[in-house]
Order: structure tokens, then C-alpha cells, then sequence
């Protein structure tokens, strides 16, 4: 998937956006940004990526992917705070996915905290 578009539609590479954070090569500098990496990791179901970025308080044991669901588009609807200079922030985001039901969308406002240094996922509100 290197050469491949990101999957959370940038307009980079893989390698170039989520790719590098899902290697553990840098950090998302931004809630945003951890939101991106995160979509991409559903996209291509890097499990370890996801429990690794969720807050301690609120990270499951485990998560199992449903290999049926395929993620294809992210939308960013807003966000507040969560820059690079930032404690905490949100965003609000609507995830498009198909599975054998047919097509469908996830829309969340997601809050993240930043603690050392890296942005964490703690906990989102679906409609």
C-alpha cells in the first residue's frame, strides 16, 4: 500500500501521511491528524495502531475488526482546539463504509487529550 493514496484522503501517500504514524516513525501532531491515522487504521486494520492511540481510561482489552467492513471515505466536518500547542480538542467527523448490508456512514465527535507529547482518542458521542 505505499505508493497507494492514504486511505483518510489527504492527497499523500500512505508512507507519506498515516503510514509513517502507524510505523511508529512520528507522532500526529495534531487531534485532527490522530483522527486521520485512526480512520486509516480501520482502512487497513492495524489493530495494534488503534489500542496503541487510545487512552488508557478508555481503551478496550481488545478489538476485533469486522473483515466484512470496507472504510472508504473520511469527511472532517469541524473541529476545535487540538493543534499542536493544544491539551485537548475534538472532531466532529462522518466515516462512509460498505459491508454486505450495503453502504453506510459513522458520524462521531471524537474528544482527544494530548499527554507527553501524543494525541490520544478517549471517547466519542455517535449519531
Amino acid at each position: 500500500m505505499t505508493r497507494d493514496r492514504c486511505p483518510c484522503l489527504s492527497g499523500q501517500t500512505y508512507d507519506e501521511c498515516c503510514g509513517r504514524f502507524h510505523r511508529g516513525e512520528a507522532l500526529a501532531p495534531t487531534a485532527e491528524a490522530l483522527m486521520r491515522s485512526r480512520f486509516s487504521a480501520f482502512a487497513v486494520g492495524d489493530v495494534d495502531y488503534l489500542l496503541r492511540t487510545w487512552h488508557p481510561s478508555a481503551r478496550p482489552a481488545t478489538l476485533e475488526l469486522d473483515p466484512d467492513v470496507r472504510w472508504y471515505r473520511l469527511d472532517i466536518v469541524a473541529s476545535t482546539a487540538g493543534g499542536p500547542f493544544d491539551a485537548d480538542g475534538t472532531v466532529e467527523f462522518r466515516a462512509f463504509y460498505r459491508s454486505a448490508d450495503g453502504a453506510g456512514s459513522q458520524h462521531e465527535v471524537s474528544r482527544f487529550v494530548r499527554e507527553d507529547g501524543a494525541w490520544l482518542y478517549v471517547a466519542g458521542v455517535t449519531s
